[in-house]
């Protein structure tokens, strides 16, 4: 999925504008690597293309993923810079989705799988949204 789709996707399911979009997709990013250990996030980063990858990526010597639920996790995207608090959760949930679509069904799943359940509670089911999963 090129980076301009991604973006767009996220502006349709988040109703918002695509630099909104952008924004939410760039804090939303940098808080997944937060939450899911460094090997993970690179998968997911080899996987999307650079100027989202680059989000994904941790410097040297944080590798550890730092536990927190889902409430904390769209906190921390809405505490970030630039990011309108009102839309983070709407944001975290069309980040999430459309990240489930850009990237294998095996990576997406590894990485739910360093989650609390209740992350896969806001991600929208397969087909919602006009998008479509790789090898669907």
């Amino acid at each position: 999925m090129e980076e301009q789709d991604f973006i767009n996707a996220v502006a349709m399911r988040a109703k918002v504008s695509t630099d909104q979009a952008a924004t939410l997709t760039g804090a939303t990013l940098e808080i997944l690597a937060d939450r899911i250990t460094a090997g993970q996030a690179e998968d997911l980063a080899y996987q999307l293309p650079d100027a989202l990858a680059d989000h994904l990526r941790r410097p040297v010597g944080r590798e550890r993923a730092m536990p927190f639920g889902l409430e904390e996790f769209v906190r921390r995207v809405g505490d970030r810079p630039n990011v309108d608090r009102a839309l983070a959760d709407a944001g975290v949930r069309a980040v999430l989705t459309t990240l489930r679509e850009a990237v294998t069904r095996d990576e997406f799943e590894n990485a739910l799988a360093q989650l609390p359940k209740e992350f896969s509670q806001v991600i929208e089911p397969v087909g919602a949204g006009g998008g479509r999963r790789p090898g669907s």
